[in-house]
């Protein structure tokens, strides 16, 4: 064998060269997250612990794999070459070693969902989670700080987005609209079965926080597509969380647009009506989505059926009031 090809060879990797597993472990963490103190927080070790294994492995691989611009880490050519084969390989490895672990399906979902959905969606179908799956026990996180599903806290989230949720198996669970909703003795009081004109003078419930989204409109974006000309300020109450703007107008403190999805049981009992308008569709929607090698876990595979049989029937049955005008959504 000749000197050239004698050193090619040399340098095939072989597992007796492979860098070493914690340095492998730590490239992936950090590539995904960009970040040396997110990966170091995944990993449980600290940050200057990620940055001597990253440089350890650069140095086995005579290539720099990050590159900081601006204080942001960034993979090079290199990084970004060697990403998808590593994650896909510790992807597998997980898979793997869930399947081999024979408490798995005892253990409970841990489940990241958003706080105004557990309360009024989500909390509410628990029963019949716990009748259809009797032995699954669930852990629910409301919140709505982005949620590690590939670590281990987490098995899988409820999200309202647009569903770009790149390295994740995600799900389309169903759609949303806003419409005005208030109490009825709240519609009754101020007269307002008499349409939009009534709104002049009269509390107004707004949403600002992390749940609401460009697409939603305002009071003044829903009465312009409502094709209404009353013209309302911007005072009123501002909460910041879906599920209080329900709580505030089931309290009769103001009229409100309300998520149609998250109002579903109120309107339905009669505890929340909508005096006028129909709902306006929003370009969000709540998916489920969760990580490749968490996706076979049959305590994930069990609640994603059961979410999925539940979202059907809510889209099959959309809440009607009669002492209100709640046109139904299309079919989906």
């Amino acid at each position: 064998m000749n000197t050239q090809l004698r050193a090619r060879t040399m340098q095939q990797p072989t597992l007796a060269r492979l860098p070493p597993l914690t340095s492998l472990r730590a490239f992936v963490a950090t590539a995904r997250h960009l970040s040396f103190i997110r990966a170091a927080d995944e990993l449980h070790v600290t940050s200057a612990a990620i940055g001597q294994q990253i440089r350890q492995l650069e140095d086995h691989l005579g290539h720099a794999l990050f590159l900081r611009n601006r204080g942001q880490l960034q993979l090079t050519d290199a990084g970004q070459a060697l990403m998808p084969g590593l994650t896909e390989a510790f992807d597998t490895v997980l898979e793997t070693m869930a399947r081999l672990a024979g408490n798995t399906d005892a253990a409970p979902i841990r489940i990241s969902v958003a706080p105004s959905f557990a309360s009024k969606w989500l909390v509410p179908r628990l029963a019949a989670l716990r009748d259809s799956v009797p032995d699954l026990e669930v852990l629910l996180d409301a919140s709505t700080r982005l949620a590690d599903v590939a670590g281990e806290d987490t098995d899988c989230v409820i999200r309202y987005g647009q569903g770009a949720y790149p390295g994740l198996v995600a799900s389309r669970l169903f759609s949303e609209a806003v419409l005005p909703v208030c109490s009825p003795d709240f519609a009754e009081r101020h007269g307002l079965y008499r349409g939009p004109d009534a709104l002049l003078g009269v509390p107004l419930l707004h949403e600002d926080g992390p749940e609401r989204d460009a697409s939603c409109p305002d009071w003044k974006n829903w009465l312009r597509s409502a094709g209404a000309s009353t013209r309302i300020g911007d005072s009123g109450i501002r909460v910041n969380q879906s599920s209080l703007v329900l709580d505030a107008a089931l309290a009769g403190q103001g009229i409100g647009l309300g998520k149609l999805r998250l109002a579903e049981a109120d309107l339905a009992s009669g505890r929340l009506v909508s005096p006028f308008g129909a709902p306006q569709a929003v370009e969000f929607s709540y998916f489920f989505a969760t990580s490749p090698h968490k996706s076979g876990l049959r305590r994930v595979e069990l609640f994603r059926d059961w979410l999925e049989a539940e979202a059907a029937a809510v889209q099959a049955i959309l809440p009607q009031s009669p002492s209100a005008s709640v046109p139904a959504l299309a079919a989906e």
